[in-house]
């Protein structure tokens, strides 16, 4: 396993705001467990746990990306009849101990599905 990073800050909370992601008409994910990761320069990230997602919907690739704080992610497409938005949602299943509280939680691509609402 690669050594992680620990020279960033990053900051996980639980979100106050229920969490509703969208796409092709259809509910993929409604929340209120979601955290919110907070990563210095990058926009707030929403996880949400598969429990309150459709898994149904998601499609797992062979598509993975490393990140030197978070680890190894893992990614899904979303399939909804025959709209399909691909690699829109990522997991970390063995996160780098600074981003543990996200294990297996999902995160989606706000430009790969048609919303994410904080409701």
């Amino acid at each position: 396993m690669t050594q992680p990073r620990t020279d960033r800050r990053i900051e996980i909370a639980p979100h106050p705001k229920r969490v509703r992601v969208t796409f092709a008409g259809k509910v993929i994910a409604d929340t209120t467990a979601a955290l919110t990761l907070l990563e210095e320069s990058y926009p707030p990230v929403f996880y949400i746990p598969r429990a309150d997602t459709d898994m149904n919907l998601l499609k797992r690739t062979d598509h993975t990306t490393h990140c030197p704080f978070k680890g190894d992610a893992s990614y899904y497409s979303i399939v909804v009849g025959d709209r399909t938005a691909d690699n829109a949602v990522w997991t970390y299943e063995q996160p780098f101990p600074l981003v543990v509280p996200v294990g297996s939680y999902l995160a989606f691509y706000g430009s790969k599905v048609d919303a994410i609402e904080e409701l």
